[in-house]
């Protein structure tokens, strides 16, 4: 298999104001890390998603459980309506 220029081969985590390549679990753990920070934060103002109109319906019904049911918020639409 040939890379391609450019393309991210491991996970990348912000530090400094810069990147740095990590591990999958570390990457993990920042993730998981800043949903905890906004949904400390009130997530019906901190936290929204934006779900794709070529993503399945059952993706789509996934994301918007995942908003609502474990950030707190309503905050998530699509470009289907458009």
């Amino acid at each position: 298999m040939q890379r391609q220029r450019g393309r991210l081969t491991e996970p990348l985590v912000r530090e400094n104001g810069g990147f740095r390549a990590a591990t999958w679990d570390e990457a993990l753990d920042v993730a998981a890390a800043g949903l905890a920070r906004a949904r400390a934060a009130d997530a019906t103002r901190s936290f929204g998603m934006f779900s794709c109109s070529k993503a399945s319906n059952e993706v789509n019904f996934l994301a918007q459980k995942f908003v609502r049911s474990v950030m707190g918020s309503n905050n998530i639409d699509s470009c289907n309506r458009t």
